[in-house]
Protein backbone atom coordinates (compact mmCIF):
# COMPACT_ATOMS: atom_id res chain seq x y z
CA UNK A 1 0.00 0.00 0.00
CA UNK A 2 1.26 3.54 -0.89
CA UNK A 3 1.39 5.98 1.68
CA UNK A 4 0.94 10.13 0.22
CA UNK A 5 3.01 12.53 2.36
CA UNK A 6 3.77 16.47 1.38
CA UNK A 7 7.72 15.85 1.14
CA UNK A 8 10.63 18.31 1.34
CA UNK A 9 12.26 18.65 -1.99
CA UNK A 10 15.52 19.34 -0.68
CA UNK A 11 15.50 15.75 1.09
CA UNK A 12 15.16 13.94 -2.16
CA UNK A 13 17.71 12.53 -3.81
CA UNK A 14 17.69 11.42 -7.39
CA UNK A 15 19.73 8.43 -8.48
CA UNK A 16 22.60 9.89 -11.57
CA UNK A 17 21.53 7.14 -13.41
CA UNK A 18 18.21 8.40 -13.67
CA UNK A 19 19.02 12.16 -13.63
CA UNK A 20 20.72 11.86 -17.14
CA UNK A 21 17.26 10.90 -18.74
CA UNK A 22 16.13 14.42 -17.82
CA UNK A 23 14.79 15.98 -21.16
CA UNK A 24 14.48 20.04 -20.77
CA UNK A 25 11.78 20.53 -23.43
CA UNK A 26 9.64 17.93 -21.46
CA UNK A 27 10.52 19.76 -18.26
CA UNK A 28 9.37 22.97 -19.80
CA UNK A 29 6.10 21.95 -20.75
CA UNK A 30 5.29 20.01 -17.49
CA UNK A 31 6.45 23.01 -15.31
CA UNK A 32 3.94 24.74 -17.62
CA UNK A 33 0.93 22.11 -16.76
CA UNK A 34 1.81 22.43 -12.99
CA UNK A 35 1.44 26.24 -13.52
CA UNK A 36 -1.80 25.47 -14.74
CA UNK A 37 -3.65 23.09 -12.71
CA UNK A 38 -0.90 22.03 -10.21
CA UNK A 39 0.28 18.84 -9.14
CA UNK A 40 -1.67 16.49 -10.15
CA UNK A 41 0.34 12.83 -9.93
CA UNK A 42 2.34 12.44 -6.89
CA UNK A 43 6.11 11.12 -7.72
CA UNK A 44 7.34 7.99 -6.16
CA UNK A 45 10.07 7.62 -3.80
CA UNK A 46 11.30 5.46 -0.80
CA UNK A 47 12.68 6.32 2.17
CA UNK A 48 16.90 6.36 2.68
CA UNK A 49 17.67 7.16 5.71
CA UNK A 50 17.01 10.73 6.85
CA UNK A 51 15.83 11.44 3.37
CA UNK A 52 14.32 9.55 0.23
CA UNK A 53 15.21 8.06 -2.86
CA UNK A 54 13.26 9.16 -6.09
CA UNK A 55 11.52 5.88 -7.56
CA UNK A 56 9.41 7.62 -10.73
CA UNK A 57 8.99 11.32 -11.35
CA UNK A 58 12.24 13.04 -12.20
CA UNK A 59 10.66 15.50 -14.32
CA UNK A 60 7.85 16.42 -12.08
CA UNK A 61 10.09 16.95 -9.09
CA UNK A 62 12.36 19.17 -11.35
CA UNK A 63 9.56 21.14 -12.90
CA UNK A 64 8.14 22.08 -9.09
CA UNK A 65 12.27 22.73 -8.21
CA UNK A 66 12.05 25.09 -11.26
CA UNK A 67 8.79 26.59 -9.99
CA UNK A 68 10.45 27.54 -6.19
CA UNK A 69 8.21 24.65 -4.72
CA UNK A 70 9.75 23.83 -1.60
CA UNK A 71 7.51 20.49 -0.99
CA UNK A 72 6.15 18.21 -3.62
CA UNK A 73 3.39 15.44 -3.28
CA UNK A 74 4.77 11.97 -2.90
CA UNK A 75 3.91 8.55 -2.85
CA UNK A 76 6.02 6.39 -0.13
CA UNK A 77 7.01 3.15 -1.73
CA UNK A 78 8.01 0.11 0.99
CA UNK A 79 9.38 -2.96 -0.31
CA UNK A 80 7.19 -5.78 0.43
CA UNK A 81 8.62 -8.64 3.09
CA UNK A 82 7.90 -12.37 1.38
Amino acid sequence: MLEKLSVSIDTIRVPAKRAKTLDETKLGLIAEDIMDKGQLTPIQVRIDGDGYILIEGLHRLEALRALGEAYVEAYIVRARLH
